[in-house]
This record gives structure tokens, sequence and C-alpha cells, in this order.
């Protein structure tokens, strides 16, 4: 006994070392599998520490578990700045024996800790979380795609949230606190799939309209899945969003690659009133439980039919509301007598051929009467017939409803009838009324109220012709703590607007955004104005201004405005205006725009024109003055156009580029102080910048920096804002070379020599080319031309003249000193091609011209005109050799042809040439044009390259749009083939069947049972 004891006792250690040591075995294997996978099987960007990933066998006996912490998954491409997946803690459970074997590994389990996933399919389709590469395309690289293996059993994710986002349909959901949990054997051929799922928030919008908000939901599913068949079946399940619970019955099936297929119904599985109420915004509160309710709910659907680039499945739903009543325990009326009948329904799944029919809708809002009926026949164009009563006391409709911290008073009469064709050029017979009588509103938001609110108005159109729809409002007035506010407006020619309308008071911005909250938007201040406009919007768009009568003053008083789009904020301490039909006159206007000050006066016209007729400018001519402005945090971002500023502190760099506005037709007059441009202080800039076509225009603009005095005219354009363009004449003077070296990159790229050379120049040169993502030109795209005028210079401890020293035996050109010299060079390509200039330095006379490019290469000659006697005996017995004259100590003076390459800090110098005659001009010129026909070529090829890829990406995108615009015209023939089918069922029902009689209306609906769910009723063909 004691032997088998002290076996098992040996064989439990050895078992436990083992579990100890696997990870330590096995850790290395499996992070080089994970690297090797990600790279060849993952269309993405895949960000891990490999020291957040750990291996465990102990806590998961007998399956191994890697935890991979801080994982981030980013798109490529159109997704390159989204992030798909954040996953904080990702545990995957692998089978050990797999593990040891060392063949294909098998995965169980999946875990997700507080992930947060991000969905997204753009217009064309493309969906972001497409990023794995398949099997069979794997296989067709050589790739092992055996390695590993998805056995899945179960799976669970922990407080995830969750964004879905599809702009084709248009559709968006998001859901926070999501807890999901499944099991099921994916290594079988059909199993049966269970997983639970709850949401602490839900959110649904489809094209804008929110139609599920802040809803919990609760989800107990089971399907069975057939893997071999693609299709999968809804068994036993239970959803439940807040209180509403439903199910589904049916099947989805994967026949192919582009079809998806659907028959399925669903219906609700409780018919309490309440279960419905509780899907309403702000019902579904603590009180909802103790909440006093009667009433019956029916509710079924169906959604049948194949989804692909053609065909959308057909739905239809059927929602019965009988005598609902609801009341909440702590206030004194009810919400009684609601009845509602509605069907949806639409077979084709063409959302064109939708018809929605909703024959009876009241309610009672205590004693206040609420009534409605609406058929809607198709969305484009959309055949309407319709009508709402209400006549409501809004102090009574509290007295149901909780509205928190609240307080409302004052009747509110509505009554409209429409029926008819809405499209682009019809619209139906409408005649709508609306009457506010001693309205009073105040909340907790602002306890300020608003008091004394009377209005009323109509809209009628008796033809159904879009102009001959009139709105009137011949009054309305309020008052927020004791200013009040009031005016007038009649309009009529939807089309062309005849307009009349005159707004007179004091507005308190800060108040009424409390109030009126504007969302991702911060609006301070007020503004006193007294404005009239009588006119007509065809003469507004046709420039007749003399034809609009408008007038009024405006003053403006510590407004401010700060939103998403403009963080840094501005800021409007004091403004008066004064306007007509013409054009606005600005007497004066002070304030500051993020850090910067400014103070403008001037005109501005066609200011009608600009804010109601779209793709018209805005014109105008001011005078703009500041003491400090500070260019940097007005930068965007060169893809999304958003601002790069956090609307903090002003940045200290550039980062991003300035965006012009498009529908701006400005000449400003400026006169700044003090000037941050990235890390360049400017003073005393003055000039003119006309702003037109997104493109800004420098006339006369100097400006100090650095010591030295800038003058540039030229054009800055943002049209295509990944490729800013620029086009500027500078004239610079008296700049400090060591200055403009530390301050600008594109001297340091281009005259690379110049961080040897001490002194003082000026330039008159031509330059154009992109704007990279920091305002900083793009060098490779740089062109121009002009001249270098240096004052006074001297090169010191210059690699390259030390060479030259060196090789040629005279030391005095170590140290080199230039005054007044004028330098003629070209950029072309991204090269700086120095035109041929002379030099003496002493006895010794030097020409020298070239090129160096970006990468810092030089490829520069020099000749050297100089005394014979001073060359030594080496260099005179290598000059008889190019010279081919014996005696070179009889000539007076030689030329050497030096060619210069390599970098400036390793330069290569070589003797290439030589001549008793004085030709050192000759020499340079000559190499200096081929240096610069070599360029522009380069640069004819670069444009003819980039005009092909241009063509290309146009060829490409003509197709796109053609197979598009072929998809668009079939979906539209069998549209169109579905309503014709469903008009002659209508005829043929009509010759050959009994018509379904009207029925009579009855002032109280008699109880209606729940809606029959059996099979034979719900489906539809």
């Amino acid at each position: 006994m004691r032997k088998v004891l002290l076996g098992f006792g040996v064989f439990l250690v050895v078992l436990v070392a083992a579990l100890a040591l696997a990870p330590v075995l096995f850790k290395d294997k499996l992070r080089a599998l994970a690297d090797q996978q990600i790279a060849q099987r993952v269309r993405a960007t895949v960000q891990y520490d490999p020291a957040n990933i750990d291996v465990s066998l102990l806590s998961s006996f007998p399956d191994m578990t890697v935890n991979i912490r801080e994982l981030r998954v980013i798109g490529l491409d159109s997704f390159r700045r989204d992030t798909l997946a954040y996953l904080p803690n990702l545990r995957v459970g692998l089978d050990i024996m797999s593990v040891v074997r060392g063949g294909q590994i098998d995965i169980k389990t999946i875990e997700l800790e507080r992930p947060d996933l991000s969905l997204r399919v753009l217009k064309s389709g493309r969906a972001n979380w497409d990023v794995m590469i398949s099997d069979s395309a794997a296989a067709a690289k050589g790739q092992d795609t055996s390695q590993v293996h998805l056995a899945i059993k179960s799976w669970k994710m922990t407080d995830g949230r969750l964004r879905y986002e599809d702009l084709t349909l248009p559709f968006s959901m998001q859901a926070a606190g999501v807890n999901h949990s499944g099991s099921g054997d994916f290594a079988s051929n059909v199993f049966d799939m269970v997983s639970q799922t709850t949401a602490t928030d839900l959110d649904m919008t489809y094209d804008g309209v929110a139609y599920v908000s802040n809803k919990q939901l609760d989800a107990d599913v089971t399907m069975e899945m057939d893997l071999s068949k693609s299709l999968y079946t809804f068994k036993d399940n239970k959803i439940k969003l807040n209180d509403f619970p439903f199910s589904f019955a049916g099947a989805i099936g994967l026949p192919n690659e582009k079809d998806i297929t659907y028959d399925l119904t669903f219906k609700a599985l409780e018919t309490d009133f309440k279960t419905l109420l509780s899907l309403v915004p702000g019902v579904f509160t603590e009180k909802f439980k103790n909440i006093e309710t009667s009433g019956k709910v029916a509710f079924d659907g169906y959604y049948k039919g194949t989804q692909n680039d053609l065909l959308m499945p057909g739905y239809g739903v059927n929602l019965v509301v009988t005598n609902g009543q609801f009341k909440y325990p702590d206030l004194p009326q009810a919400a009684k007598n609601i009845n509602l009948k509605m069907q949806v329904d639409n077979p084709s799944g063409f959302t064109n051929n939708v018809k929605v029919n909703i024959p009876q809708f009241h309610l009672d809002l205590g004693p206040n009467p609420v009534d409605g009926n609406i058929t809607i026949d198709g969305l484009a164009p959309m055949k309407v017939d319709g009508r709402v009563k209400a006549n409501v006391n809004l102090a009574e409709a509290l007295k149901v409803y909780p509205v928190k911290d609240l307080a409302m008073r004052g009747q509110l009469f509505v009554d409209g009838t429409a029926k008819g064709i809405y499209s682009k050029t019809q619209m139906p017979v409408v005649n709508a009324a609306i009457r506010l009588t001693n309205g009073f509103v105040k909340s907790a938001q602002f306890p300020a109220p608003i008091e004394n609110i009377n209005l009323s108005g109509t809209v009628v159109n008796t033809t159904g012709k879009v102009n001959d729809t009139q709105i009137n409002l011949p009054q309305f007035r309020m008052v927020l703590e004791g200013e009040p506010l009031e005016g007038r407006l009649t309009a009529r020619n939807i089309d062309k607007p005849v307009f009349d309308a005159n707004v007179r008071g004091t507005v308190d911005l800060t108040k009424i955004t409390k109030i009126f909250p504007l969302e991702g938007m911060t609006v301070t201040g007020r503004v006193a104005g007294n404005i009239a406009a009588k006119g007509n919007m065809a003469d507004v768009e046709a420039g007749r201004y003399q034809n609009v009568v408008a007038s009024g003053t405006v003053k403006a008083t510590n407004v401010t405005y700060k939103s998403k789009d403009l963080p840094q904020g501005v800021r409007i301490s004091s403004g008066t205006a004064t306007f007509n039909n013409n054009q606005i006159a600005v007497q004066s206007l002070n304030g500051t725009a993020g850090s910067s000050d400014f103070a403008a006066s001037g005109t501005v016209s066609n200011y009608l024109g600009y804010l109601f007729t779209p793709g018209q400018s805005l014109k105008g001519n001011m005078t703009v003055n500041s003491r400090n402005f500070n260019v940097n945090e007005w930068m965007v971002d060169e893809v999304s156009a958003k601002p790069t500023a956090t609307g903090g502190k002003a940045p200290a760099k550039a980062e991003g580029v300035l965006q012009i506005p498009k529908y701006f037709d400005l000449v400003l007059n400026s006169n700044v102080d003090n000037v941050t441009y990235d890390n360049l202080k400017l003073t005393n800039a003055k000039g003119t910048v006309t702003v037109r076509d997104e493109t800004a225009k420098l006339s006369n603009m100097t400006f100090n920096t650095l010591g030295g005095t800038f003058g540039t005219t030229g054009s800055y354009s943002s049209k295509n804002l990944a490729h800013p363009t620029f086009d500027f004449g500078l004239n610079i003077q008296n700049l400090n070379i060591q200055n403009a070296f530390s301050a600008f990159n594109t001297i340091k790229k281009l005259v690379p020599l110049a961080g040897q050379v001490e002194g003082i120049f000026g330039t008159k040169f031509s330059l154009s080319g992109e704007m990279g993502p920091d305002m900083f030109p793009n060098l490779s795209t740089l062109t121009g031309k002009g001249v270098i005028d240096v004052v006074k210079a001297a090169i010191n401890q210059s690699e390259v003249m030390s060479k030259i020293a060196s090789l040629t035996t005279l030391p005095e050109l170590k140290t080199l000193l230039v005054v007044n010299k004028e330098i003629q060079a070209n950029i072309v390509n991204g090269n700086l091609v120095v035109q041929p200039f002379d030099l003496a330095i002493g006895d010794v006379k030097m020409t020298f011209g070239g090129s160096n490019s970006l990468g810092g290469a030089l490829a520069y000659v020099t000749a050297l005109n100089v005394p014979t006697g001073k060359l030594g005996n080496a260099l005179n017995s290598k000059l008889t050799q190019l010279t081919g004259v014996k005696d070179i100590q009889g000539t007076e003076r030689v030329t050497l042809g030096l060619n210069i390459g390599g970098t400036m800090t390793n330069p290569i110098v070589q003797l290439t040439s030589g001549s008793v005659k004085d030709q050192g001009k000759a020499i340079v010129t000559n190499v200096v044009k081929t240096k610069l026909t070599d360029a522009l070529m380069g640069l004819a090829t670069k444009n003819k390259a980039k005009q092909d890829s241009t063509q290309v990406v146009t060829d490409a995108a003509d197709q796109t749009a053609e197979e598009k615009a072929r998809i668009a015209a079939e979906k539209a023939k069998l549209e169109a083939q579905a309503r014709l089918r469903n008009q002659v069922g209508k005829g043929l029902n009509s010759l050959f069947g009994k018509p379904t009689p009207t029925p009579k209306p009855v002032p109280k609906p008699a109880p209606t049972p729940p809606l029959d769910s059996s099979p034979a009723d719900t489906t539809k063909p």
C-alpha cells in the first residue's frame, strides 16, 4: 500500500509540474502561430503587445487557455481610421491534445470581456469586418490552411459595447452593457445553437428616424444549425424589448454566395397593453411597474423572400390596440380609450411599394380627445390620405403623462387633413390649422419660463400643385424673462416662395438654447434686432435684389458659438450691422476666434442668395485687424475635413491643412501685428487676401520673421483637400542663413549646404506645388525658379570644400567668402538645379553648378582655373594624362574639372578633366544643362504616370457607376412589375369578385379580438 500511495503521489507531482510547465513550453509556439495566422489570414492592422499574451492550463483544464490583453484591430484603406474591435481581454480555449500533437490546433471556446466592436458598411457595400482571407485564397498562395480549426463548443461576451452602421440601408444600431453566451458543436454539421443575450441600452435608427431608443433587451434563442445546407431554423426563442415579449418562427438560408433566403413569422407572446406601452420613450421608468393599465394588444408579422443585389424580402406587420388605458398612480388623470389599428404590407420587398394603413387612432388625454387616420401607398411618389385632430389643454396633458421637471399651460388646437400625391412635383390637397393660446413652458434645465406664447397659423393647398401652397402665420408672440419677441410670416409658391415676414425683439441665446438644446453646439449671448423682408425667391436666385424689400438693424453682445466642427469657438464681444436688400453694412465687429482676436468692418453682399439658394457665394469687402492670430488651430484633417484643434489651448505647431470655405467670395484687407504659423512667429503682416472658389489669393502680402523681411504674391487652393496646392512668388530680404536653415525644412532638404554657411541672403523666387498634411510643402511636388542673392556668406568646415582643397592641394579653398553674388536656380521634380556661377578665391577662379536630390544625393560639378605652379607634382602628372600636354609646368594656368557626388556628410570628389584653356564656364554649363534636362524629363514621366493612374481610377469608377445603374434599373423594373401585378389583382377582384364594403364610422369601436397567430394566417404567400 505504501508503494501504491508513493507512486500515486509521484504521479500527482508529475501532473502538477506538467500543468505548471505547459504555458512555458507552448507559449512561444502559440505566439508564433498567432503572428503567422494574422500575417497570412487577416487584412487589417492587428496591434497587441507580445508581453500581454499568457497561457494557462491550471484554470481551464483539460483545455489550454490563451489570454490576450489590449488587442486592437484597425481596418485598411477606407477604414484605416476605424477601430473594428478593441478587446481588453480575449480568452481562447484550445484542445490541449491538439497543441501537444503539434498538428492542427482546435479552438473550442472564445471569451470576450468588455469588448468594443464597431461594424460599418459603406454606401458601396464594403464592410469593415470583411478582413479574413478565405481558405481557398490562402491555399492559392500556397499557405497551409489546416493549422487552426474551429471546433467551438461555447462562447461568451461580458459587458460589451456594439455599434453597427449600414449606409446602404441606411440603418444603425448601438447596444451597451451587452452580455452574451452561446453553445453549440461547430464540429458537427447539424446541431442546436443555444444563446442568451441581454443589453441594458439598445438604440435602432433607420433613415435618420429612431425607432428603438434606450430599450432593454433580453433574448433566449435556440436555432437548429444545418451547416451542410447553410440553413438556420428558429426553434424555441423568446425576445423581450423592455416588457414587450415576442418570438420568431421559420428559417434563414444561404443557398449560394449571393442570395439569402428568409421565411420568418413573428408574433407577440402576450396580449396585455402594458407590454406594448413599455416601448414608448420615457415610459419605462421605476414607476412603470406600478402603472395601472387595461386593454389588449395583437401583434404579428412576416419577413419572407430572397435578398441579393436586386431583391429584398417582402414584409408585413399587423398591430391592433383595443380599449387601451394607462394611469400613473401619482397622477390624477388617465389616458384612456386608446384604440389603434395598423397594417404595414409590402409583399414585393421593394421599399417604394410599401403600404401603410391606419384606419383608426383615438385616445383621450384626460378630457382631451386626439383622433387620426392615415393610409400611405408607396413612397416616391407617395399616395396619402389622412387626418389628425386634437384640442389639448397642455396642463391637463401633464396630469396624464409624466414629464419630469416640466411645467406647461395653454390650449393647443390642431386640425389637419391631407389627401393626394406627394412627390417632387406634387403635394396632397392640404388644409391644416394650428393655434396655441396663452402658452407657458418652464423646465428644470432653465427655470426662466417662456410666457404669453400666442400663435395661430394655417397651411392650405386646394389644388395639389406644390406652388399653390400657402402658409400664413399672422402673429406670434412670446415673452422670455420680460423680453418680448414677436413677428409674422406669410408665404406662398413653395418652389419659388413669395414671402412677407417681420421679426422684432431681443433674444437671449443662452436662455433659448437651454430651453431648446442644440445638439453638439453651445451658443450664448444676446441679439437684438428689428428685421423685415418681403419679396420673391425667384428674384433672390436671379440676383434682382432691387425687387426684394429687406431692412433692419442687428446688435450682438457677447455672442459665443462652439461646436464639434468648430471646437476653437468664436466670440463676438460686440457687433452692430444694418442691412437692406443689397448688402449688410458692418459698422464694428469685435471678438475672438479661438485664441485669436479680430476687429472687422465693411460690407457683405449677396447674403440673401447665400442663405437661401444652394451654391451661391457670400460676397463682401472687409477690413480685418488683429493683434495676435494663431493659424495652427484652424487646421483640418486632410481626409475627414474635421478640425485637428482640440478646442483647449491653442496648438503650438501646425497639424493638418487649412481649408478655404467653398461659397465665399470675399476681399479681406488684413493687418495683423503677430501671426503664429507652426513654430514661426510673424510680425507686422499686411496685405490683401481674396477668398474665392476654395482658393485664397494673396496680394502684396508682407511680414517680418527670423530677422528678415518677406513679401509674397500668389495663391493657395484647398479644392482637393487631400492635395492642396500653392503657387507663390517670394521676395525675401536680409534673412540670416542659419536662421532660415533651422526654421524651414524646405531649405534643409533642398539646400543642405546651407547648414555649413554663415551669412545673410535674399531671394526672388517663384514656387509651386502641393502642401503636405502639416501645411508645409510636399518637396517631391515642388517646381520653381528664381535668383538667390547672397549678400555676404562664409563657408567654413565644409566636407565638400575640404575634399576639394585636399585633392587640388589648394588649402585656401577650405574657407570661402562670398559677397554680393546672385545665383540662379531651378526646382524641378523635387531636385534643386543650381545654374553655373563664378567665384574668385585669391588667384583661383571657380565656376560651380549642378543639382542635389531630396534624398541628399549630390550631383555637382566645379571647374577651377588655377596657376599651374600652385599644383603639386602628383596632380601635375595626372593633368599631363588628361590634357596630353607633356610640359604642363610650362603653361601659365590650367583648368581642372571636378565631379562632386555622394552626400553632404560623405561627399565624393573626383578629378575628371583638365585643360590648358580657360573653359570652366563651358564645362559646368554643359553639365548643368544635362541635369536640368534629366529633371524635366523625370517630371514629364511622373506627370504622365499620374495622368494614367487617374484615368485608371476614373475608368474603374465609371465601371462601378455603370454596374450600379444597371442594378438600379433592374430593381426599378422588378418594382414596377410587382406594383402592376398588385394593381391587376385589385382590378380582377373588382371585376369578378364582390367588392368589400367600406365600414361606416362608429362613435366608439367595439373590442377587437387578438389576431389569430396561426401560420396559415400570418404567413404571406
